[in-house]
Formats: structure tokens, C-alpha cells, sequence
């Protein structure tokens, strides 16, 4: 199944850049749409439907965990997952993200391995991607 995902973030390179990183990394990408802040997102959100938010978390106009609070005010997008991109690393900065309901978080600079694996863990699909085969999973049997 192919996802549709809503990157959200001010810096149109950046949307491009988080953009490129999930097709490239394998992950199952459905449609792709993008928003400059939280409020255009919501909007967006609103209107069609998305599998997936990956999230800046400062923005004017309305921030990353500015849009989660009123996500999670709405009965329908209130089970969207949300992935919070962020520069910050702190401790006490990741446990207010996971508090407020985040679904994980991405540290800038990032890898296409690991968009791949927090998306993928996040959608319920394997490590590697729909339909693969895990090292833990019983041996095959032809």
C-alpha cells in the first residue's frame, strides 16, 4: 500500500530536500503534498486524505506542535501520525514531543535509512518495506 504523506516545514529546499529523501529511501510513497506552516496544513488535512505527517517543528504563523494540539482537538485527524523533524536533540525537548503524541522524531541531518525505518515502523510494515522478509521471521519453506 502506497502512503500519502504531508510534509510540513517554512523552507521550501528543506520540503524538497525531506521530499527526495523519503522517494529515495524506499519507503512506500503514495502522494506527496507539502504546507509552508501548521495552519496551511491543517488545512490540507481537511481536505484530503493523508496516511502520514513529517513535520518541522518551528514555523511562523503556527509551529510543529502548535498544529499536533489541534490535530488531536479533531476526531479524524487526531490518528494521523505525525514525525517531528527537528535540529534540537535534547532530552527534555524529545519527551515534551513524545508527551504532546508525536509518533517519532527525526534529528537534522538525517539519512534515507532512517526515514525509511521510522516510517515503516511507524505505518506497521517491516523494517525493509511491504513484503519483507525480517531475519526473525520462520524459515521459508518452498
Amino acid at each position: 500500500m502506497a502512503y500519502n504523506i504531508l510534509i510540513v516545514d517554512d523552507s521550501p529546499p528543506m520540503r524538497a530536500v525531506i521530499k527526495k529523501t523519503v522517494k529515495v529511501s524506499g519507503f512506500n510513497v503514495g502522494q506527496v503534498f507539502e504546507a509552508s506552516n501548521g495552519k496551511e496544513a491543517l488545512d490540507l488535512l481537511r481536505r484530503e486524505w493523508m496516511d502520514l505527517v513529517v513535520s518541522d517543528h518551528n514555523m511562523p504563523e503556527m509551529n510543529g506542535l502548535e498544529m499536533l494540539e489541534e490535530m488531536r482537538k479533531d476526531e479524524l485527524l487526531r490518528s494521523v501520525p505525525v514525525v517531528m523533524v527537528t535540529t534540537e536533540g535534547s532530552r527534555e525537548r524529545i519527551e515534551m514531543f513524545r508527551s504532546m503524541g508525536i509518533a517519532d522524531y527525526i534529528k537534522k541531518p538525517f539519512t534515507p535509512e532512517e526515514i525509511r525505518s521510522k516510517l515503516n515502523r511507524i505505518m506497521g510494515e517491516s523494517e525493509n518495506g511491504p513484503g519483507a522478509v525480517e531475519e526473525d521471521d520462520e524459515e521459508l519453506d518452498f
